[in-house]
């Protein structure tokens, strides 16, 4: 749910759909849940939150051992009381949740069958990722031959290349590299034909990688550079480089952070010959090895070469999650990164929406706005953090983390919050034109009384003239009709919005 950036002249996204939640299904945490981990991939650190929320009195800990199954992802002899200090309860990544579940703090769910049987999960899913009216059908990113019970994808990023709209980069959590050695649950997929067809890179190349993806292109070396939660020595944030992506000989390593307490890392590369900072890449983490999961970026400044010390935005005794960072459209330079405190998380709570702004590259950072606390969605909560259903443990955990996009300084926001009565969520969008210091009236996108809405996401797409941008937003809704979607264009002077089955 963290937005997955897409290049400025041909855009997807294959996240329009979920990308606002994590899936903590017992299909995808059983599989992801075997992943392995660093040699000591928490460190101490302290994760106070200021909220009263977090010092609630701490549960007892029943450890989960099945005699058959221990994920390697929990670090032998790990110590649970350690969860709250360590921020790993406020972790979205699958280690945290592997470590989660370990400690009896979540619950994961059954494997699926060999013989492919449904879920009454995996035909939620299905649902909710039918196409939407205005697409084509959908296309199978994973090629090849997979081996069950490694069968688990999760969690794309897509990127399409500037220079040839055609090539598009989709990264992905992949269970398939669960028991290889070092671990590799990360992978992509490749289009040469605008996104028709796609094709799984194999073998992975990304070896001692976690998932939690991001891709970013890079015009002036024509490069492709993947962002992992990465277990090399000395590295817990990283990736690898490559100007083939169809290659997977060729790919190099590199470190962005070497600390560890990494979450939730989002992307943006600054693709516009005409802006101040070209060629500029940046990645935004919550690093909870500092305060109470202090909001970070690291940005390179030479092309990928090598990439500074986190920078950074936030770090208060309130946690402010990382949303997504985005830059200005228009070649202006300007960063923007969505931040939400999610009032100390649990159910009920409020969120709040946060807007933090560079004008120098990243250098420094600005909390430029603060918006009014609404409630943030939800039925109940699992641990910290809301979820959307309550049965099967629940699954769809959700704090209504909201989607950015901006050109020419007018800033747009897209987020979720809990509806009226008893509707579990519904979606916002606001609006700033003084480059994200103020907003307008939220304006609810969802307006055909649909029980529940679940996803938030909006996209520049821009067109053949100044007065031709298009900003879409897409949700999903468990209504009988699981997918909807808005968009706002403009035309001549005045913006409009549509509504779309």
């Amino acid at each position: 749910m963290k937005k997955k950036s897409t290049s400025q002249s041909a855009f997807l996204n294959l996240r329009v759909l979920i990308g606002l939640f994590v899936a903590l299904t017992g299909a995808s945490l059983l599989a992801l849940g075997q992943f392995a981990t660093a040699a000591n991939p928490f460190r101490p650190g302290v994760a106070a939150s200021s909220h009263a929320r977090t010092t609630q009195a701490q549960p007892q800990y029943k450890v989960t051992t099945k005699s058959h199954y221990f994920s390697p992802l929990v670090p032998p002899g790990f110590d649970c009381s350690k969860i709250r200090q360590l921020g790993i309860n406020r972790m979205e990544n699958f280690r945290a949740g592997a470590i989660m579940i370990h400690c009896g703090q979540a619950k994961g769910g059954s494997e699926p069958d060999q013989a492919g049987g449904s879920s009454a999960f995996s035909k939620l899913v299905h649902s909710l990722t039918a196409p939407l009216v205005y697409g084509s059908t959908d296309v199978d990113l994973i090629t090849g031959a997979e081996s069950f019970p490694n069968i688990t994808q999760s969690e794309t990023f897509s990127t399409a290349n500037p220079d040839d709209p055609n090539e598009i980069v989709v990264a992905y959590n992949d269970s398939r590299g669960v028991n290889a050695n070092p671990i590799n649950i990360s992978s992509i997929s490749f289009s040469t034909d605008g996104g028709t067809t796609f094709t799984r890179l194999t073998p992975s190349p990304f070896q001692n990688t976690f998932g939690d993806p991001v891709v970013l292109y890079n015009k002036p070396t024509q490069t492709w550079f993947t962002v992992w939660l990465d277990g090399a020595p000395g590295c817990t944030l990283g990736g690898y480089k490559n100007t083939d992506p169809s290659d997977p000989n060729n790919w190099v390593h590199f470190c962005v952070h070497p600390s560890g307490g990494d979450d939730r890392e989002s992307g943006w590369a600054d693709n516009n010959p005409a802006s101040p900072f070209f060629g500029n890449m940046y990645i935004s983490w919550n690093d909870f090895n500092v305060g109470a999961g202090a909001l970070v970026v690291s940005r390179s400044t030479d092309n990928g070469n090598t990439w500074s010390s986190a920078i950074t935005v936030a770090n208060t005794g309130t946690f402010i999650r990382n949303t997504q960072i985005t830059g200005d459209m228009s070649g202006n330079g300007t960063l923007y990164i969505a931040g939400m405190d999610e009032g100390g998380g649990g159910f009920p709570h409020n969120d709040t929406n946060l807007i933090y702004k560079s004008t120098d590259g990243g250098a420094t950072w600005a909390n430029t706005y603060t918006g009014t606390p609404f409630p943030g969605p939800g039925v109940g909560s699992v641990g910290y953090f809301a979820v959307m259903f309550p049965d099967l443990g629940g699954y769809w955990r959700h704090e209504g983390w909201g989607e950015p996009a901006a050109f020419n300084n007018v800033v747009h926001l897209v987020y979720a919050q809990h509806g009226a009565g008893s509707d579990p969520g519904d979606v916002f969008y606001i609006r700033s034109t003084d480059g994200g210091v103020t907003f307008g009236a939220p304006l609810m996108l969802n307006t055909d009384g649909d029980r529940i809405r679940l996803r938030g996401r909006l996209r520049l797409r821009l067109g053949n003239s100044d007065e031709a941008r298009h900003f879409v937003g897409g949700w999903a809704s468990s209504h009988q009709q699981p997918i909807a979607a808005g968009c706002l264009h403009r035309q001549g002077s005045g913006w409009f919005f549509c509504h779309h089955r």
